[in-house]
């Protein structure tokens, strides 16, 4: 930096400081929401709030950062975001370049700008990123520090036009059925461990999966040093934002995240607007959007290609979920595109603390081996209430358009066989208790869908049918299989046309369901086989 350039920033600097705070005060970060996306709402949600900044802006390159793709930029990103901070806010610029880093920690009133071409690569260094207290798949736990974090902050957006690549691929786990055997092969020669063909970067992330009982949480693991001899299974999310409020991702693209992607917890007044996920087809728990226990969320105009599921609700799992009893609730999903995933839109199966107030509309969903998605399981309890889906169209969906399935096992759709499913299915009927999970008043419109396996599958549980849940205006062409409902009460199915070789809706274990306005009071054990008209 030249000495003329050093005495003109610090004169700059200086003369901001002096400033009255409501003389530098500008928006930022302009309000691009169009308020016509809150009429009509089927239920009463307030306006989502838009974050807004000072008019100070540095640059990364001021606290010496290198965009060379080698130098590890982790200190000068972190002092520039923590400079905008204590100035009162504003916009930390990260410029065309290659920018190497460890873990970025956004704090209030910043916005995170990136520029065209700017490209952010986390370190693959697992020790850049420290173990701590979290929460994953919906339990507390122990993770690593995730590439991108904030908590308890307000204010604060990450916008512009760059990438995001969190390194995912030193992180994840690799299902050998997921590559062609090259790519395996390659795989294999690069280093690592294999078990079971299953691929895992370390020797200390075989061990963390070895001690995990209930999906990704590992037990028995006592001491530091034991933590940290499996830190390379503590995959993070590659973003993690926290009990904050006023937020806004806009315009960027995160990719190869080394677990789920974005996961906002607890949050308030959250936007997600023009982003786009990409996650390798492969990558194990490679979700595209977690939101979870948020209140007043946008979710529009985004690209999401996920590994796993792809725009997916929550609200924390089991005792630990129902503990916090955050629901997730007062969400707009809108205009968004699902390249990829195990679901297009899918709510749960962490859904303890329960979901409602959503409303879902005008989404497309291309090759998702889902479309819809509702799950959960004995244990969870949580209300699933109030969703509202209109205008979705779908193509190439190898199983179904429609799906709730209450006996979810923690396998993608496919993965699993019917074997497995009627086991669960066998067991005692348990009471109704705080662990049942409950789905109902859900109202779904308006589905085109060309291409699938089962056209619908309702699979409620014994003790808590799904209820009142509405399905008007679908159709579905080239479906392997009609429509399946077991365990379920107050359906009502309207003007659904599906194409497909034998009957169309077979039913059993089913009350006061609703076919084209003739009313089936008592459907049991025995079943009954139906056509639509």
């Amino acid at each position: 930096m030249n000495t003329l350039f050093k005495k003109l920033f610090t004169l700059t600097a200086f003369s901001f400081a002096l400033l009255p705070v409501q003389y530098a005060v500008h928006a930022q970060c302009k309000n691009s929401i169009d308020e016509n996306i809150y009429k009509e709402l089927p239920f009463n949600m307030p306006k989502v709030e838009q974050p807004s900044f000072p008019d100070y802006t540095v640059s990364i390159l001021q606290f010496g950062a290198k965009g060379d793709g080698t130098t590890l930029n982790t200190k000068a990103i972190n002092d520039a975001i923590k400079t905008v901070n204590a100035k009162g806010g504003g916009k930390v610029v990260i410029p065309e370049g290659l920018w190497l880093t460890g873990p970025i920690e956004l704090l209030s009133n910043v916005n995170l700008y990136t520029e065209k071409n700017a490209l952010v690569v986390f370190t693959d260094d697992f020790n850049a990123y420290p173990i701590l207290e979290t929460s994953f798949e919906g339990l507390n736990t122990r993770r690593c520090q995730s590439p991108i974090s904030a908590r308890n902050t307000e204010n604060i957006a990450i916008t512009g036009h760059g990438v995001f690549d969190g390194s995912g691929d030193s992180w994840r786990p690799v299902k050998k059925s997921k590559l062609t055997a090259s790519q395996w092969d390659a795989l294999v020669k690069s280093g690592g461990v294999v078990d079971k063909s299953i691929w895992y970067p370390t020797a200390g992330s075989l061990k963390g999966a070895l001690a995990c009982k209930n999906f990704n949480n590992p037990e028995g693991i006592e001491t530091d040093e034991e933590w940290n001899e499996i830190r390379p299974w503590l995959r993070p999310v590659l973003l993690n934002i926290v009990k904050s409020k006023k937020v806004l991702l806009e315009g960027v693209t995160f990719k190869n995240s080394p677990s789920w992607c974005l996961h906002p917890l607890s949050c308030e007044h959250i936007t997600i607007n023009q982003v786009k996920v990409f996650n390798p087809w492969y990558s194990q728990n490679g979700d595209a959007l977690d939101l979870e226990s948020c209140k007043n969320a946008l979710i529009i105009n985004n690209i999401f290609d996920a590994g796993d599921d792809a725009i997916c609700i929550k609200s924390g799992k089991d005792e630990d979920g129902r503990k916090r009893g955050e629901p997730c609730q007062n969400v707009i999903v809108k205009n968004n595109t699902v390249l990829h995933g195990h679901g297009g839109f899918v709510v749960g199966s962490e859904m303890s603390g329960g979901v409602k107030n959503i409303y879902v509309t005008d989404c497309t969903f291309l090759g998702t081996d889902v479309g819809l998605r509702f799950k959960s399981t004995r244990g969870r309890g949580g209300v699933v209430e109030g969703i509202y889906i209109h205008n979705i169209h779908m193509i190439d969906i190898p199983h179904e358009p429609l799906l709730f399935d209450l006996f979810y096992g923690g396998k993608a759709a496919g993965e699993e066989t019917e074997e497995d499913l009627k086991g669960r299915m066998k067991t005692t009927v348990p009471q109704v208790t705080v662990e049942t999970p409950s789905f109902r008043d859900i109202h779904i419109s308006n589905i085109i869908c060309k291409g699938s396996g089962r056209a619908m599958f309702f699979n409620g549980l014994p003790e808590m049918p799904i209820k009142n849940v509405t399905v008007k205006d679908v159709i579905i062409n080239d479906a392997k299989e009609g429509v399946v409902i077991s365990q379920a009460e107050g359906v009502t199915l309207e003007n659904i046309r599906i194409k497909t070789k034998g009957h169309t809706l077979n039913v059993k274990n089913a009350k006061n369901l609703k076919v084209d306005g003739k009313v089936y009071t008592t459907i049991g054990t025995e079943g009954k086989v139906l056509d639509f008209k």
